[in-house]
């Protein structure tokens, strides 16, 4: 019994306390997460924003929470049940699961694993089916064309994606997320491949079908895209995936190019603060960024957004990989 106890038990307590640990907030994140953008964007257009539930508003993501909840959930005629609701849980739950093997500070990391950018590349690449899913099963002719528009649009910028993580793991000469944070104590990635991190950071924007690439969601021509069968709790469900996938995609940014949960000198008071406080100070500013691109910028057409994947960011990123591995091994920095 005290073998199964130590060898099995307590060790899965321990891994579903990091998991709580690691959730809650995150839920926390996401739902304060449409407050900010709410607010962010009413400052920048001379709006007030949510300011009528609870203090200054803080209240409004739970409140808009609850009313999604108790809303009825319509399955529409014609449509396939089970695939209709496993396409937004299986969104929200994608967006979860590739926290396993993001560092948020020095050893808080669920599974640390060595192949932990190939992780994350396959569960981003994952998230396509849910969009895919959803389109098809709601018996729409506007829902599937927008599920259609989702898969080639994410399906064309996980390519540059991919090679953008290829020049970092060189780099750094590992696939594990904690080595590829410890290789940019001396420098953070974002100075030699600068290029690459606003590449990376562009394709991001794509990868979640957010503005001004947001045209899985067009209104004005798809009526709400691949979602616009969708009310209720499962609505809410593909809400919380996109705003969960933000955070998770700030968190790539920040892992591969910000330095982690590593400080912005290494040198008091900088090296006094927490290394998971840094962490989500450069998530925040990442996300700040998410919100002030939608305030600030018009729509790409779909042409242009295509254009732009397949013509000029697969042949940079591409090419990249070509100069990294040059100069890492004309200098010798390729690590042996």
């Amino acid at each position: 019994m005290a073998e199964l106890w130590t060898g099995y038990i307590w060790p899965t307590i321990i891994i579903i306390a990091q998991i709580v640990a690691l959730v809650v907030p995150l839920l926390l994140a996401v739902a304060y997460l449409t407050y900010a953008e709410r607010r962010v964007i009413g400052g920048i257009q001379l709006r007030i924003g949510p300011h009528r539930v609870g203090p200054f508003g803080l209240l409004q993501p739970i409140a808009d929470g609850l009313k999604l909840f108790f809303n009825e959930i319509v399955v529409p005629a014609g449509a396939s049940p089970v695939v209709y609701l496993l396409a937004p849980m299986l969104t929200f739950l994608l967006s979860l699961v590739a926290w396993a093997v993001i560092p948020v500070a020095d050893g808080w990391v669920i599974a640390d694993i060595n192949v932990g950018i190939l992780y994350l590349f396959a569960i981003s690449s994952l998230g396509v089916y849910g969009i895919i899913m959803a389109g098809w099963a709601s018996n729409s002719r506007y829902a599937f064309l927008g599920g259609l528009r989702s898969a080639a649009q994410m399906v064309s910028y996980e390519v540059a994606i991919g090679f953008v993580m290829i020049s970092v793991l060189m780099s750094a000469g590992t696939l594990n997320l904690t080595g590829v944070v410890e290789a940019q104590r001396d420098v953070w990635y974002i100075i030699p491949h600068l290029p690459m991190f606003v590449l990376f950071f562009i394709s991001v924007l794509a990868e979640t079908n957010r503005h001004p690439f947001d045209l899985p969601e067009a209104e004005a021509e798809l009526v709400a895209g691949y979602n616009v069968e969708y009310s209720g709790m499962a609505f809410a469900l593909f809400f919380l995936g996109e705003y969960a996938n933000m955070i998770l995609m700030s968190g790539m940014v920040t892992t591969l190019f910000l330095g982690g949960w590593l400080p912005l000198f290494a040198f008091p008071p900088f090296t006094w603060i927490p290394g998971v406080i840094w962490f989500a100070l450069k998530v925040a500013v990442c996300l700040f960024i998410f919100i002030l691109t939608r305030a600030a910028l018009p729509r790409y057409r779909y042409d242009q957004l295509m254009r732009l994947g397949w013509k000029v960011f697969l042949p940079l990123s591409l090419a990249w990989v070509v100069i990294t591995a040059g100069a890492l091994h004309v200098f010798g920095w390729l690590p042996q």
